[in-house]
């Protein structure tokens, strides 16, 4: 790896430190994922049956499995049942057969993807989704208010928690070139462009050694690339006609490193978030970094914010997309849609003032 490589990922780490720090230190003052904000509540009382979908080869998935066991023994229920995900399935057949056996709650045990799967065959179907993160990402757990660092904290409220229902979203992919289509739910923030090459094109050594950082050496190397032209539909409105080097879709907005990413974009209120970006030279993508992390008013041209429950975006060209971080395969049109309280979750009891 070249000198300039090395610093640039160097700077890279104090800027993400940077902001880390500020966004925990403004999240800790204001820190709203609910529009609708509708008490959680608890859930019926008396024995539960527990179904997990774990992903064995996350670390930690035995350390989290035997204290889901001491649990479940310690509150007199029933053993849980274990449903561990596979290369071939990650999680949709699990899932399906707990909902067969008739499981009060489901836990996800595993990382962003492992949640994704199991909330897709929750959606709609009424039976409460427990989250225990030991991902890299964690993102729903996150905009949960979940602590991704406490797996005890998050098996207990995942068992004895209270519980409500947030909004999910929809992406429907289709390449004209390969004639692939494929429909998947995602969590938190899908996209379109520079984020999702940048996702799949992250060195998995760097990512193990570094973490979250390993996408800054992946992102300098993408940041050059040219924009492309897309045309843009968001519910009734005009197609309209767009330059672009990434689309962002946010059904909430916290990521790691306490950054609000996308303040407006809240869980349950509906809509999506839309962040149309493009720059034309390092120096917008300077810009934008510095708007998010100030959360300065300030328009910039080259970012623009949209809110709709449903927009379809067509490109000549195929491009990149990604489900709330993981790689999604190449569309030339994705069509992405809210769907307003579909997923029950269990999470913290509200703090009172």
């Amino acid at each position: 790896m070249s000198d300039w490589i090395l610093y640039v990922i160097l700077a890279g780490g104090v800027a993400f430190a940077v902001s880390s720090w500020w966004g925990v230190r403004r999240l800790k003052a204001r820190h709203i994922r609910s529009a609708v904000r509708e008490d959680a509540h608890n859930p019926n009382p008396g024995d539960q049956k527990v179904a997990v979908i774990l992903n064995p080869v996350k670390n930690n998935a035995e350390v989290a499995r035997n204290a889901i066991i001491d649990a479940c023994e310690l509150a007199g229920w029933d053993a849980p049942r274990f449903y561990e995900t596979t290369v071939d399935d990650p999680g949709y057949g699990q899932s399906r057969q707990a909902l067969a056996d008739r499981a009060d709650v489901i836990l996800a045990c595993g990382g962003d993807g492992t949640v994704r799967v199991v909330a897709e065959c929750l959606a709609h179907k009424n039976v409460a989704m427990g989250l225990i993160p030991v991902g890299t990402g964690n993102l729903l757990a996150r905009n949960v208010d979940l602590d991704v660092t406490d797996m005890e904290g998050c098996i207990q409220t995942a068992l004895f928690g209270h519980q409500r229902y947030i909004d999910t979203a929809t992406m429907a992919i289709s390449n004209s070139i390969t004639g692939h289509a494929s429909t998947h739910t995602f969590l938190v923030i899908a996209g379109m462009g520079l984020d999702a090459e940048v996702v799949g094109d992250t060195r998995e050594d760097l990512k193990k050694t570094v973490g979250w950082l390993a996408y800054t050496e992946a992102g300098v190397r993408h940041l050059p690339g040219r924009r492309k032209r897309v045309s843009i539909t968001m519910d009734d409105e005009p197609e309209q006609a767009r330059k672009i080097r990434s689309v962002l879709f946010a059904n909430c907005g916290l990521i790691p490193g306490g950054i609000d990413f996308i303040p407006q974009a809240m869980i349950d209120d509906g809509m999506l978030d839309i962040v149309v970006m493009s720059p034309r030279s390092a120096f917008g993508w300077l810009a934008m970094y510095t708007k998010i992390l100030f959360k300065h008013k300030h328009n910039l041209p080259m970012m623009s914010f949209y809110r709709s429950g449903k927009v379809t975006i067509r490109s000549q060209e195929p491009m990149a997309t990604q489900l709330d971080g993981d790689p999604s395969g190449e569309a030339t049109k994705v069509t992405v849609q809210v769907e307003p309280a579909s997923l029950l979750v269990r999470v913290p009891k509200a703090k009172t003032a």
